[in-house]
């Protein structure tokens, strides 16, 4: 395969834990971030950022896709004298969409392919890559791969930088449609882990582990299964302080039938509904907290490069 110079790619934002997965459960969703990467032979970094997030992150080498460019760029032995990357994004940034894996997956994606490497042959090159800049793999995977996914580091406690991370996908049952209520407000991944206790009660932990179980069977056959198995007792109530109106969402949602939980580290709350719509007077109480309802299909392809 040759080396191209131009590249286009398109990924998906996703939602992580979907409950009872903390860092291992992740669904890819069909809001895109959309990145045009160009090599030079001549030296300079040139950034353009349209749409989410634009008046906020770093126009050079500190910009999250650059910084993937430039580990891939490392990994496949290859270093351009002159990058220059135009991003269109439209994943909402620090709300539990993952914007930051979306990022990552992207850049490594971009960096594989004009290294002239086949990205199919090469996808777990792009997972360790992604997962490891995140510190874990549930949302990278999912944008990665599309569709619901499993993942794992195979290193425990700290994963080294080879084959640490792994990942299975699965399909979704087609019953399954989620709708997200996009938070007003922006939430930190950092703050969010640093209210979580390095310790939690054994039967807490046990009521979450079959949860977790559970979900792979609701998400993938049984979606009739949903609500018992989004319930969680690992890491949302102890959030509960980042972010009450979405925490008090997931309860209205819930109390009306509604499969629902916090997204990824918040303060996005994901309902995984049967029919694409939420209850009118919880739907009502979302658009009072200023919460953006917005249906979204599941991606079943993941990131796509094509060569301009």
């Amino acid at each position: 395969m040759g080396r191209p110079t131009r590249v286009r790619v398109r990924v998906p934002g996703s939602t992580a834990n979907l409950g009872p997965g903390f860092d291992c459960l992740g669904l890819a969703l069909g809001v895109y971030d959309e990145i045009e990467v160009e090599t030079f032979d001549t030296p300079g970094v040139f950034v353009d950022v349209a749409g989410e997030g634009a008046r906020h992150v770093p126009r050079d080498e500190r910009h999250l896709v650059m910084r993937a460019l430039r580990q891939g760029f490392e990994r496949f032995g290859e270093s351009p004298a002159g990058l220059r990357l135009r991003c269109t994004n439209a994943i909402p940034h620090s709300r539990g969409l993952g914007s930051s894996a979306a990022a990552a997956v992207a850049g490594a994606a971009a960096a594989t392919v004009l290294a002239g490497r086949d990205p199919e042959l090469e996808r777990d090159a792009v997972l360790q890559l992604a997962a490891g800049m995140e510190g874990h793999a549930d949302n990278a995977a999912a944008s990665l791969m599309g569709g619901f996914v499993l993942a794992w580091s195979s290193s425990e406690p700290s994963p080294g930088p080879e084959e640490a991370y792994r990942a299975e996908r699965l399909d979704v049952h087609p019953d399954v449609h989620p709708v997200v209520c996009v938070a007003g407000t922006e939430s930190s991944t950092k703050t969010t882990r640093g209210l979580l206790p390095e310790r939690v009660p054994l039967t807490d932990a046990a009521f979450t582990g079959s949860r977790c179980a559970l979900a792979v069977l609701a998400m993938t056959r049984r979606p009739d299964l949903l609500l018992a198995a989004t319930e969680d007792r690992l890491h949302q109530p102890y959030r509960r302080p980042a972010y009450p109106s979405s925490a008090e969402l997931v309860e209205r949602l819930r109390a009306r039938g509604v499969p629902a939980a916090i997204s990824g580290a918040g303060p996005t709350v994901l309902a995984l509904t049967s029919g694409g719509a939420l209850p009118d007077d919880v739907d009502t109480f979302a658009d009072a907290e200023g919460f953006a309802v917005q249906p979204l299909p599941v991606d079943t392809e993941g990131v796509r490069v094509e060569i301009c």
